[in-house]
């Protein structure tokens, strides 16, 4: 037989498009052709896998090799077909069996000698394998992360005999069990190291248990910092469907496997970080800061001083939950459902109010206007940090609540919403909003003075109710009273 083919799979975003590898044998000057996009790393596969074959004592056929990556209208990256071409060479050359290549995919690099070596990005291979209803042989060093795609047939493999000696059906190889890895989530951090500030303390909380966007506005040594980094610790471990869509995003990025599974991610990018770096980018892209947030917090200290066009990038993702990267030849879309904490000072030196502050009017005005009205706007709770008081901080012997303590009321209100709207509260459309956040005439009339002394935008309307509704829900209220709409307001201070 001089046509072969093999099945394997692209890298797009966290999509896995399936690759069809069809090897021709023809008669004619020796040469290796490859087409159907390929970029450097894959053209560089011909002498790759003619090394292999030779030093696995395979013979390479000295005939006209025509290989074709179908469909011809994706980009081929990387060296993740290596193997699957290898494959197909022998099989067209008749050195080994075709009868049950369909029913395989396969993905893996190899090295001169022939051995698998790893490839970035295999997680949503295996995912999208097993939804095929095909086996995926992988090289060994893959195992761990191809595991967590526990609905696919995954066949781990040290060198290219193995995978040979294995389509033969003289020894097979071990199939690798599946699940997810047993990696219980672990905080070295926790809400009782903060000494005072119970009402950011509750601004956190309700955060937290709603989903909501937060801004910490106050002089340097507040505790603003030491908060953001506390609210991990208070919110509910990911769901296996969020935490495999996490460990996918940093499976293309390169990272490897996530650990732990379950915890929701932490991004904390310093403020000289460009545009690119929050949202992704490059010649091919790779997912950004906010999509590694993605089901956990983005968090940016020192808010002022990011550029303003890095901060206007995150108005789209904050509204849509994704982020599309477009290419001449591509659109890779990453999601990017982030919570996104931020912290900033008063004025620039920090003090401003106190004797220490020397920034004029002017110079305060500046630098607030570097935060843009729409993207302060995006943020539901705004809550300004006071220094703790002298006495309190010399004889506090401990913090508040411990993190466990908090969390399972977090968790607790969590569950209410998805009971109730399938979704947490800062994802209700405009009808959900309508639907589970009634208000009586009382709350009616609280609102309306509101909006006309606080000048909320249709945008801030709405995110206050929410807020409101996740303060219900912390307190098991089927309704919105004034309390929880008097808290809700005090949520959002005028810069």
């Amino acid at each position: 037989m001089s046509l072969a083919i093999i099945h394997s799979r692209s890298k797009q975003g966290i999509d896995a498009p399936a690759i069809t590898i069809e090897v021709h044998l023809s008669n004619g000057l020796p040469s290796l052709s490859i087409v159907g996009m390929p970029e450097t790393a894959v053209k560089e596969s011909r002498e790759r896998v003619r090394s292999a074959l030779l030093n696995a004592h395979f013979d390479f056929p000295p005939r006209r090799i025509t290989i074709n990556l179908a469909p011809a209208d994706i980009p081929k990256e990387g060296s993740r077909y290596d193997l699957a071409i290898a494959l197909g060479i022998l099989a067209a050359s008749g050195q080994l069996p075709a009868e049950h290549l369909g029913d395989y995919e396969f993905v893996a690099e190899l090295a001169l000698n022939g051995e698998l070596r790893a490839v970035d990005g295999l997680l949503p291979t295996a995912i999208a394998c097993g939804r095929a209803g095909r086996k995926l042989v992988i090289a060994d060093g893959n195992r761990d992360e191809a595991a967590l795609a526990h609905h696919t047939t995954v066949l781990p493999a040290r060198h290219l005999l193995e995978v040979c000696a294995h389509l033969r059906g003289a020894a097979p190889l071990d199939v690798q069990p599946g699940g997810v890895p047993d990696s219980p989530v672990e905080h070295h951090l926790d809400m009782a190291d903060v000494i005072g500030q119970h009402q950011a303390r509750r601004a956190l909380e309700v955060a937290a248990a709603g989903g909501h966007n937060l801004l910490f506005s106050g002089p340097p040594g507040t505790g603003k910092t030491l908060l953001a980094s506390r609210l991990p610790t208070i919110m509910p471990p990911l769901g296996e469907e969020d935490a495999l869509e996490v460990a996918s995003i940093y499976s293309v990025a390169g990272l490897g496997l996530r650990r732990p599974f379950h915890q929701p991610p932490f991004r904390a990018p310093h403020h000289t970080a460009s545009a690119a770096a929050l949202v992704g980018g490059g010649g091919v892209p790779r997912p950004g800061e906010i999509s590694l947030a993605h089901r956990g917090v983005l968090f940016l200290d020192e808010l002022p001083e990011f550029p303003r066009r890095v901060l206007e990038v995150l108005r789209e993702p904050l509204e849509s939950g994704e982020i599309h990267l477009s290419r001449a030849q591509a659109r890779i879309r990453y999601p990017s459902r982030f919570q996104l904490i931020a912290a900033m000072n008063p004025c620039p030196c920090g003090y401003l109010g106190s004797e220490k502050c020397r920034c004029t009017p002017d110079l305060v005005r500046r630098y607030r206007e570097r935060i843009s009205g729409p993207l302060l706007d995006r943020i539901d709770i705004q809550l300004q940090v006071r220094p703790i008081p002298q006495r309190e901080l010399i004889r506090a012997e401990g913090g508040g609540e411990a993190s466990a303590r908090v969390r399972q009321r977090v968790m607790a209100a969590r569950q209410r919403q998805l009971d109730r709207q399938g979704k947490v509260n800062a994802a209700l459309g405009a009808d959900d909003i309508r639907q589970h956040c009634a208000l009586g005439a009382t709350e009616q009339q609280l609102l309306e003075m509101a909006i006309e002394r606080m000048g909320l935008s249709a945008r801030g309307y709405h995110r206050v109710l929410k807020v409101a509704r996740t303060i219900a829900d912390l307190a098991n209220s089927d309704g919105l009273n004034a309390t929880h709409l008097g808290e809700a307001l005090g949520y959002r201070f005028a810069r």
